[in-house]
Protein backbone atom coordinates (compact mmCIF):
# COMPACT_ATOMS: atom_id res chain seq x y z
CA UNK A 1 0.00 0.00 0.00
CA UNK A 2 0.84 3.80 -0.77
CA UNK A 3 -0.65 6.52 0.41
CA UNK A 4 -0.17 10.23 1.25
CA UNK A 5 -2.56 12.32 3.92
CA UNK A 6 -2.49 14.79 6.37
CA UNK A 7 -1.60 15.07 10.21
CA UNK A 8 -4.65 16.20 11.08
CA UNK A 9 -6.64 13.77 8.99
CA UNK A 10 -4.53 10.92 10.07
CA UNK A 11 -5.01 11.79 13.76
CA UNK A 12 -8.72 12.36 13.97
CA UNK A 13 -9.12 9.26 12.48
CA UNK A 14 -6.73 7.20 15.02
CA UNK A 15 -8.26 9.06 17.62
CA UNK A 16 -11.39 7.73 17.14
CA UNK A 17 -10.19 3.91 16.33
CA UNK A 18 -7.12 3.67 18.80
CA UNK A 19 -8.76 3.94 21.88
CA UNK A 20 -10.70 0.69 21.12
CA UNK A 21 -7.51 -1.35 21.14
CA UNK A 22 -6.38 -2.76 24.41
CA UNK A 23 -3.59 -4.77 25.69
CA UNK A 24 -4.60 -8.49 24.78
CA UNK A 25 -1.97 -10.90 25.68
CA UNK A 26 -3.83 -14.10 23.62
CA UNK A 27 -5.01 -12.06 21.25
CA UNK A 28 -1.98 -9.49 19.88
CA UNK A 29 -3.88 -8.47 16.51
CA UNK A 30 -6.20 -6.66 18.91
CA UNK A 31 -3.45 -4.10 20.03
CA UNK A 32 -3.47 -3.40 16.50
CA UNK A 33 -5.52 -1.15 14.03
CA UNK A 34 -6.06 -1.83 10.51
CA UNK A 35 -5.37 0.08 7.48
CA UNK A 36 -6.82 -0.66 4.09
CA UNK A 37 -6.02 1.50 1.23
CA UNK A 38 -8.88 0.89 -1.33
CA UNK A 39 -10.91 2.51 -4.12
CA UNK A 40 -8.93 6.01 -2.87
CA UNK A 41 -9.68 5.88 0.33
CA UNK A 42 -7.78 5.13 3.78
CA UNK A 43 -9.93 3.27 6.05
CA UNK A 44 -9.21 2.52 9.93
CA UNK A 45 -10.88 0.01 11.61
CA UNK A 46 -9.80 -1.37 15.50
CA UNK A 47 -12.21 -3.79 17.64
CA UNK A 48 -12.03 -5.73 20.88
CA UNK A 49 -14.21 -8.43 19.29
CA UNK A 50 -17.33 -6.34 21.07
CA UNK A 51 -17.15 -4.00 19.50
CA UNK A 52 -15.54 -2.46 16.13
CA UNK A 53 -15.24 1.00 14.92
CA UNK A 54 -14.13 2.48 11.88
CA UNK A 55 -13.21 5.47 9.91
CA UNK A 56 -12.49 6.64 5.99
CA UNK A 57 -9.53 8.83 6.37
CA UNK A 58 -9.14 11.25 3.33
CA UNK A 59 -6.20 10.90 1.37
CA UNK A 60 -4.73 9.90 -2.23
CA UNK A 61 -3.82 6.69 -2.40
CA UNK A 62 -1.11 5.55 -5.36
CA UNK A 63 -1.14 2.17 -4.24
CA UNK A 64 -4.10 -0.20 -2.75
CA UNK A 65 -3.03 -2.78 0.29
CA UNK A 66 -3.75 -3.26 3.93
CA UNK A 67 -1.59 -3.94 7.02
CA UNK A 68 -2.46 -3.77 11.00
CA UNK A 69 -0.18 -1.67 12.96
CA UNK A 70 -0.20 -1.06 17.19
CA UNK A 71 -2.52 1.76 17.04
CA UNK A 72 -1.22 3.38 20.48
CA UNK A 73 1.97 3.53 18.95
CA UNK A 74 1.13 4.84 15.45
CA UNK A 75 -1.39 7.55 17.47
CA UNK A 76 1.29 8.41 19.76
CA UNK A 77 3.71 8.73 16.57
CA UNK A 78 1.74 11.23 14.13
CA UNK A 79 0.43 13.32 17.11
CA UNK A 80 4.37 14.33 17.49
CA UNK A 81 5.00 15.13 13.59
CA UNK A 82 5.71 18.67 12.72
CA UNK A 83 4.51 18.40 9.11
CA UNK A 84 1.16 18.27 7.75
CA UNK A 85 1.64 15.85 4.97
CA UNK A 86 2.29 12.36 5.56
CA UNK A 87 3.25 9.62 3.52
CA UNK A 88 2.49 6.01 4.29
CA UNK A 89 3.66 3.05 2.20
CA UNK A 90 4.09 -0.89 3.37
CA UNK A 91 6.98 -3.46 2.39
CA UNK A 92 5.81 -7.14 4.13
CA UNK A 93 5.05 -6.41 7.49
CA UNK A 94 7.28 -3.02 7.64
CA UNK A 95 4.91 0.02 7.59
CA UNK A 96 6.92 3.26 6.83
CA UNK A 97 5.64 6.84 8.11
CA UNK A 98 7.74 9.88 6.72
CA UNK A 99 6.89 13.39 7.24
CA UNK A 100 9.42 15.83 6.53
CA UNK A 101 12.32 15.28 8.59
CA UNK A 102 10.36 12.49 10.46
CA UNK A 103 11.37 9.14 9.05
CA UNK A 104 10.33 5.97 10.81
CA UNK A 105 9.26 2.06 10.32
CA UNK A 106 6.82 0.39 12.21
CA UNK A 107 6.33 -3.81 12.65
CA UNK A 108 2.95 -4.81 11.47
CA UNK A 109 0.90 -8.00 11.33
CA UNK A 110 -0.84 -9.48 8.60
CA UNK A 111 -4.04 -7.94 7.83
CA UNK A 112 -5.43 -11.73 7.17
CA UNK A 113 -5.04 -12.19 11.05
CA UNK A 114 -7.59 -9.53 12.06
CA UNK A 115 -11.00 -10.43 13.10
CA UNK A 116 -13.32 -10.12 10.62
CA UNK A 117 -15.83 -7.05 10.93
CA UNK A 118 -19.43 -8.09 10.04
CA UNK A 119 -21.33 -6.35 7.41
CA UNK A 120 -24.98 -5.94 9.10
CA UNK A 121 -28.12 -6.45 7.21
CA UNK A 122 -30.06 -3.61 9.24
CA UNK A 123 -34.13 -3.99 9.49
CA UNK A 124 -34.71 -0.17 10.55
CA UNK A 125 -33.23 3.20 10.21
CA UNK A 126 -33.46 5.85 12.74
CA UNK A 127 -31.82 9.62 12.62
CA UNK A 128 -31.39 10.91 15.88
CA UNK A 129 -30.06 15.19 15.71
CA UNK A 130 -26.12 14.74 17.27
CA UNK A 131 -26.52 17.54 19.43
CA UNK A 132 -29.54 16.64 21.32
CA UNK A 133 -27.86 13.03 21.17
CA UNK A 134 -24.69 13.52 22.45
CA UNK A 135 -26.39 15.73 25.63
CA UNK A 136 -28.87 12.87 25.81
CA UNK A 137 -26.42 10.01 26.81
CA UNK A 138 -24.50 12.37 29.47
CA UNK A 139 -27.62 12.58 31.29
CA UNK A 140 -28.20 8.99 31.27
CA UNK A 141 -25.00 6.65 30.82
CA UNK A 142 -23.76 7.19 34.54
CA UNK A 143 -27.03 5.14 35.99
CA UNK A 144 -25.82 2.21 34.36
CA UNK A 145 -25.00 -0.67 36.80
CA UNK A 146 -21.39 -1.11 37.11
CA UNK A 147 -21.13 -4.94 37.60
CA UNK A 148 -22.74 -7.53 35.26
CA UNK A 149 -24.57 -10.12 37.55
CA UNK A 150 -27.65 -8.83 35.41
CA UNK A 151 -26.86 -8.06 32.32
CA UNK A 152 -29.98 -6.38 31.19
CA UNK A 153 -28.92 -3.45 34.04
CA UNK A 154 -24.95 -3.30 32.32
CA UNK A 155 -26.51 -1.33 29.31
CA UNK A 156 -28.80 1.14 28.15
CA UNK A 157 -32.03 0.96 27.00
CA UNK A 158 -33.11 2.14 23.59
CA UNK A 159 -36.76 2.48 22.85
CA UNK A 160 -38.21 3.83 19.48
CA UNK A 161 -41.12 5.09 19.63
CA UNK A 162 -42.64 6.75 16.62
CA UNK A 163 -41.16 9.99 16.80
CA UNK A 164 -39.25 9.65 19.70
CA UNK A 165 -36.02 7.82 21.40
CA UNK A 166 -36.02 7.23 24.84
CA UNK A 167 -32.66 6.20 26.67
CA UNK A 168 -32.95 4.45 30.18
CA UNK A 169 -30.74 3.35 32.62
CA UNK A 170 -30.73 2.03 36.13
CA UNK A 171 -28.65 0.08 38.61
CA UNK A 172 -31.70 -0.46 40.17
CA UNK A 173 -30.99 1.95 42.99
CA UNK A 174 -31.85 5.51 41.10
CA UNK A 175 -32.72 5.87 37.15
CA UNK A 176 -32.41 8.12 34.65
CA UNK A 177 -34.64 8.98 31.69
CA UNK A 178 -33.76 11.08 28.32
CA UNK A 179 -36.72 11.48 25.50
CA UNK A 180 -34.95 12.60 22.05
CA UNK A 181 -37.08 13.96 18.91
CA UNK A 182 -35.64 11.76 16.04
CA UNK A 183 -36.54 11.24 12.27
CA UNK A 184 -38.00 7.89 11.33
CA UNK A 185 -39.82 6.15 8.38
CA UNK A 186 -40.60 3.44 10.58
CA UNK A 187 -43.89 4.02 13.05
CA UNK A 188 -43.62 0.59 14.81
CA UNK A 189 -42.30 0.66 18.47
CA UNK A 190 -38.91 -1.11 18.86
CA UNK A 191 -36.56 -1.60 21.85
CA UNK A 192 -32.89 -2.89 21.81
CA UNK A 193 -30.29 -2.88 25.36
CA UNK A 194 -27.39 -1.39 24.24
CA UNK A 195 -23.41 -2.54 26.39
CA UNK A 196 -22.62 0.45 28.36
CA UNK A 197 -19.40 0.80 27.11
CA UNK A 198 -20.78 0.58 23.37
CA UNK A 199 -22.87 3.86 23.99
CA UNK A 200 -19.26 5.51 26.33
CA UNK A 201 -17.48 4.65 22.69
CA UNK A 202 -20.53 6.37 20.86
CA UNK A 203 -20.30 9.84 23.24
CA UNK A 204 -17.08 9.77 22.98
CA UNK A 205 -16.89 9.83 19.21
CA UNK A 206 -19.56 12.39 18.78
CA UNK A 207 -17.26 14.68 20.74
CA UNK A 208 -14.04 14.70 18.62
CA UNK A 209 -16.26 15.75 15.86
CA UNK A 210 -17.90 18.63 18.67
CA UNK A 211 -16.40 21.71 17.15
CA UNK A 212 -15.77 20.52 13.71
CA UNK A 213 -17.79 22.60 10.92
CA UNK A 214 -18.89 20.20 8.42
CA UNK A 215 -19.72 17.12 11.36
CA UNK A 216 -23.12 15.63 10.30
CA UNK A 217 -26.13 16.91 12.20
CA UNK A 218 -27.74 13.75 12.53
CA UNK A 219 -26.26 9.86 13.56
CA UNK A 220 -27.88 7.42 11.76
CA UNK A 221 -28.65 4.60 14.33
CA UNK A 222 -29.45 0.72 12.14
CA UNK A 223 -30.77 -1.93 14.01
CA UNK A 224 -30.45 -5.69 13.01
CA UNK A 225 -31.65 -8.97 14.89
CA UNK A 226 -28.59 -8.92 17.63
CA UNK A 227 -26.60 -5.70 16.31
CA UNK A 228 -26.73 -2.33 16.34
CA UNK A 229 -24.74 0.33 14.12
CA UNK A 230 -24.23 4.08 14.86
CA UNK A 231 -23.01 5.51 11.91
CA UNK A 232 -21.87 9.41 11.82
CA UNK A 233 -20.28 10.44 8.51
CA UNK A 234 -17.09 8.63 7.96
CA UNK A 235 -17.58 6.89 11.10
CA UNK A 236 -19.45 3.52 12.09
CA UNK A 237 -19.57 1.98 15.11
CA UNK A 238 -20.97 -2.09 15.20
CA UNK A 239 -21.71 -3.46 18.51
CA UNK A 240 -23.38 -6.74 19.79
CA UNK A 241 -27.46 -6.14 21.21
CA UNK A 242 -27.83 -7.50 25.35
CA UNK A 243 -29.99 -10.48 24.87
CA UNK A 244 -32.87 -9.89 27.68
CA UNK A 245 -35.68 -7.82 28.87
CA UNK A 246 -35.56 -4.52 30.50
CA UNK A 247 -37.17 -3.82 33.54
CA UNK A 248 -40.81 -2.73 33.46
CA UNK A 249 -39.71 0.81 35.06
CA UNK A 250 -42.80 3.22 34.53
CA UNK A 251 -44.49 1.26 36.98
CA UNK A 252 -42.25 2.21 39.71
CA UNK A 253 -42.75 6.12 38.61
CA UNK A 254 -45.13 7.53 41.26
CA UNK A 255 -47.66 9.65 39.60
CA UNK A 256 -49.35 11.36 42.87
CA UNK A 257 -46.68 12.95 44.90
CA UNK A 258 -47.56 14.44 48.40
CA UNK A 259 -44.11 17.47 48.27
CA UNK A 260 -43.13 18.91 45.91
CA UNK A 261 -40.36 21.58 45.78
CA UNK A 262 -38.68 23.77 43.05
CA UNK A 263 -35.06 25.33 44.15
CA UNK A 264 -31.98 26.59 42.40
CA UNK A 265 -30.27 23.08 41.03
CA UNK A 266 -26.71 24.88 42.77
CA UNK A 267 -27.57 25.86 45.71
CA UNK A 268 -29.15 22.38 46.48
CA UNK A 269 -26.27 20.47 45.78
CA UNK A 270 -23.93 22.86 47.97
CA UNK A 271 -26.35 21.72 50.78
CA UNK A 272 -25.90 17.72 50.16
CA UNK A 273 -22.17 18.37 49.62
CA UNK A 274 -21.59 20.43 52.92
CA UNK A 275 -23.80 17.49 54.49
CA UNK A 276 -22.52 14.99 52.52
CA UNK A 277 -18.91 15.84 54.53
CA UNK A 278 -20.54 14.70 57.29
CA UNK A 279 -22.53 11.06 55.97
CA UNK A 280 -21.68 7.66 57.33
CA UNK A 281 -18.99 6.03 55.76
CA UNK A 282 -20.14 3.33 53.57
CA UNK A 283 -24.49 4.42 53.80
CA UNK A 284 -23.15 7.91 52.34
CA UNK A 285 -26.82 8.94 54.08
CA UNK A 286 -27.76 12.59 53.97
CA UNK A 287 -31.58 13.05 55.18
CA UNK A 288 -33.50 15.87 52.98
CA UNK A 289 -36.64 17.60 54.96
CA UNK A 290 -38.81 19.51 53.36
CA UNK A 291 -40.18 22.67 55.07
CA UNK A 292 -43.56 24.45 53.43
CA UNK A 293 -42.48 27.73 54.88
CA UNK A 294 -39.90 27.61 51.98
CA UNK A 295 -36.76 25.65 53.12
CA UNK A 296 -35.08 22.40 52.45
CA UNK A 297 -32.92 21.30 55.02
CA UNK A 298 -29.89 18.64 54.29
CA UNK A 299 -28.51 16.81 57.43
CA UNK A 300 -26.17 14.63 58.31
CA UNK A 301 -24.28 12.92 61.69
CA UNK A 302 -21.56 10.47 62.22
CA UNK A 303 -20.43 9.48 65.07
CA UNK A 304 -16.87 9.93 64.70
CA UNK A 305 -16.78 13.23 62.63
CA UNK A 306 -20.04 15.58 64.12
CA UNK A 307 -23.37 16.91 62.80
CA UNK A 308 -24.26 19.34 60.00
CA UNK A 309 -27.31 20.71 59.16
CA UNK A 310 -27.35 22.91 56.22
CA UNK A 311 -30.27 24.86 54.48
CA UNK A 312 -31.35 26.43 51.57
CA UNK A 313 -34.61 28.45 50.53
CA UNK A 314 -36.72 26.44 48.11
CA UNK A 315 -40.76 26.53 47.10
CA UNK A 316 -42.42 23.89 49.01
CA UNK A 317 -45.59 22.72 48.25
CA UNK A 318 -47.66 20.30 50.53
CA UNK A 319 -47.16 19.02 54.01
CA UNK A 320 -43.96 18.72 55.29
CA UNK A 321 -41.74 16.12 54.75
CA UNK A 322 -38.86 14.13 54.92
CA UNK A 323 -36.28 11.53 52.94
CA UNK A 324 -32.75 9.49 53.47
CA UNK A 325 -30.90 9.21 50.25
CA UNK A 326 -27.58 8.32 48.97
CA UNK A 327 -25.99 11.83 48.46
CA UNK A 328 -24.25 10.53 45.55
CA UNK A 329 -26.73 8.91 43.74
CA UNK A 330 -28.96 12.53 44.12
CA UNK A 331 -25.59 14.63 43.17
CA UNK A 332 -25.01 12.54 39.73
CA UNK A 333 -28.70 13.16 38.78
CA UNK A 334 -28.79 17.57 39.81
CA UNK A 335 -24.92 17.64 37.97
CA UNK A 336 -26.75 16.01 34.54
CA UNK A 337 -29.36 18.99 34.22
CA UNK A 338 -28.36 22.11 32.80
CA UNK A 339 -31.43 24.42 33.73
CA UNK A 340 -30.91 26.99 36.86
CA UNK A 341 -34.11 25.14 38.71
CA UNK A 342 -34.99 21.38 39.57
CA UNK A 343 -38.42 20.10 40.31
CA UNK A 344 -38.04 17.69 43.36
CA UNK A 345 -41.20 15.74 43.76
CA UNK A 346 -41.86 12.83 46.64
CA UNK A 347 -43.98 10.91 48.15
CA UNK A 348 -42.90 10.21 51.75
CA UNK A 349 -39.34 8.32 53.29
CA UNK A 350 -39.92 5.32 51.71
CA UNK A 351 -40.92 5.97 47.95
CA UNK A 352 -38.93 6.73 45.17
CA UNK A 353 -38.33 10.78 44.72
CA UNK A 354 -38.24 12.09 41.19
CA UNK A 355 -36.17 15.50 40.11
CA UNK A 356 -37.20 17.04 36.90
CA UNK A 357 -34.80 20.14 35.46
CA UNK A 358 -37.47 22.50 35.34
CA UNK A 359 -38.00 23.97 31.75
CA UNK A 360 -37.72 20.45 30.35
CA UNK A 361 -39.79 18.17 32.34
CA UNK A 362 -41.54 16.13 30.02
CA UNK A 363 -37.96 15.17 28.65
CA UNK A 364 -35.70 14.21 31.34
CA UNK A 365 -36.58 13.07 34.66
CA UNK A 366 -34.21 11.41 37.19
CA UNK A 367 -35.30 8.78 40.03
CA UNK A 368 -33.55 8.08 43.16
CA UNK A 369 -34.46 5.40 45.75
CA UNK A 370 -34.70 6.25 49.21
CA UNK A 371 -32.39 4.64 51.75
CA UNK A 372 -34.61 2.55 54.58
CA UNK A 373 -34.24 3.34 58.16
Amino acid sequence: MKVSCTKKNLQTGLAITSHLSTKNIQLPILNNVLLVAKNGNLRLTSTNLEIAISCLVRGRVDEEGDITIPSKLFYDYISLLKEEKVDLWSEDQNFHIEAGDYKTKMNGLPSSDFPLVPSVAASKTFMVPVESFREALSQVVFAVASNESRPELSGLLLRFNNQELILVATDSYRLAERKVKIVSEDQVENSIIVPAKTMVEVSRVLSVFKDSVDSPSEVQISLSDNQVVFTFGSVELISRIIEGNFPDYQQIIPKVFQTETKVDREDLMNAVKTASLFSRSGLFDVTLSFDPAGMIRATAADATRGENNTGTKAIVTGPENSVTINFRYLLDGLQSMSTEEVLFQMIDGANPCVVKPIGNETQHLYIVMPIRQ
